[in-house]
C-alpha cells in the first residue's frame, strides 16, 4: 500500500489551518459537515468557534455534533442546545445537532470485528461531505482522541454511543456502565463504528488534527488536566488512520517532559489498537509521508 500524505506546520493559527487543508488537495462539495467537539461545560482546552470560524466558512460548512451518552450538560437536547449557546457556536456559522431528535439512521458495518452497525444522528444524511477537525489530546477510555474517535464516538448518537462503549451489548444509556467490555473490544468497537462512517462517505472526508492545548484528558471531561505539553502543531490528511498516527508519533518523538504524562495515558488505555484496528478494517493507512508545510 503506498504511503499516505500528512501535512504538517507548527504555528497554530486560523490561516494555517486553511493552509493545511489547502494543502491535501481535496475540494470537499455539496453540503460540508465539520464534525467537531462542542465542549463539556467547565472545559478550558476545547477548540473554540472564532478560531476554527476561517476554516469552517472557507468550506462552506455546517458544524455538527452529537448528544452525549453520560452525565453532563449535553447528554439531552435540551441541555446539549444550551450549552452550545453558551459555547457560542451558532455565532459565526450555522450548527447542527444531528442527533437532536430521532429515530436514528442506521449504518451497516458488515466486516465489522465487534459491531455489525452504528447508530448515527438521523441528520447526518443532510451532507455530502465531511470534515473532521479535531482536536488532538488524551482521552480517559480510548487513551487518546484524534480523527477515529471523532469518526466513531463523536458522529454516533446517545444510543450508538453506548453500542460503542459497550462493545455492541447495549444501546440504552441507562445502562452503560454496567456493561463495560474487555478494552481492546471497546477500541475495536470505536474503529468498526469509524470505518461505517468513512463508508458512507465514500472518500469525501478530510480530516484535520489541531495538537493544542494537549492534556491527558478529553474535551468531554468538565475538570480536565490542564495541558501537559506544549503545543505541537496541525497536521491534514485524506487518512484518518495516518493522521492520527502521525500525532503519536510526533508525541513520542517530542523531547517535551510532559510527553512521558500522555504516553502513560496512551499506553494504559492501550489506545493505539484503535490504529491497528482501523487499519486492519481498511480505514486507513499507519504507513505515512510526513510533508513539512514549513519547509
Amino acid at each position: 500500500m503506498e504511503k499516505s500524505k500528512v501535512y504538517f506546520i507548527k504555528e497554530i493559527t486560523p490561516e494555517n489551518i486553511i493552509k493545511t487543508y489547502e494543502a491535501v488537495g481535496k475540494n470537499l462539495e455539496g453540503n460540508v459537515a465539520v464534525k467537531m467537539h462542542s465542549g463539556e461545560k467547565g472545559n478550558k482546552n476545547y477548540l473554540r468557534p472564532e478560531f476554527v470560524k476561517d476554516v469552517i466558512n472557507y468550506v462552506n460548512g455546517t458544524v455538527v455534533e452529537c448528544n452525549t451518552a453520560y452525565e453532563g450538560a449535553r447528554n439531552s437536547t435540551e441541555k446539549h442546545l444550551e450549552l452550545i449557546k453558551e459555547h457560542e457556536w451558532e455565532k459565526y456559522f450555522p450548527f447542527d445537532l444531528l442527533d437532536r431528535e430521532g429515530p436514528d439512521m442506521e449504518l451497516d458495518i458488515p466486516s465489522g470485528k465487534v459491531l455489525k452497525k452504528n447508530y448515527v444522528g438521523k441528520d447526518l444524511a443532510k451532507y455530502d461531505s465531511l470534515l473532521v477537525l479535531s482536536h488532538f489530546k488524551g482521552h480517559a477510555m480510548g487513551g487518546y482522541g484524534g480523527a477515529l474517535k471523532q469518526l466513531s464516538i463523536g458522529c454516533a448518537s446517545s444510543a450508538g454511543k453506548t453500542l460503542i462503549h459497550t462493545a455492541g451489548k447495549e444501546t440504552d444509556q441507562t445502562k452503560l456502565w454496567d456493561n463495560l467490555p474487555e478494552q481492546d473490544r471497546f477500541l475495536e468497537a470505536m474503529a468498526d463504528a469509524a470505518s461505517s462512517i468513512v463508508d458512507y462517505f465514500k472518500g469525501n472526508a478530510v480530516y484535520i488534527n489541531v495538537m493544542k492545548n494537549i492534556s491527558v484528558d478529553c474535551d468531554c471531561d468538565g475538570n480536565a488536566s490542564a495541558p501537559c505539553m506544549k503545543d505541537i502543531g496541525i497536521l491534514a490528511s485524506l487518512d484518518p488512520v495516518a493522521i492520527d498516527q502521525a500525532c503519536l508519533d510526533l508525541v513520542y518523538n517530542s523531547n517535551d517532559p510532559g510527553r512521558d504524562k500522555l504516553i502513560e495515558r496512551i499506553e494504559s488505555r492501550h489506545g493505539v489498537h484503535t490504529i491497528e484496528a482501523a487499519y486492519d478494517l481498511g480505514v486507513g493507512n499507519r504507513e505515512y509521508e510526513l510533508i513539512d508545510l514549513d519547509k
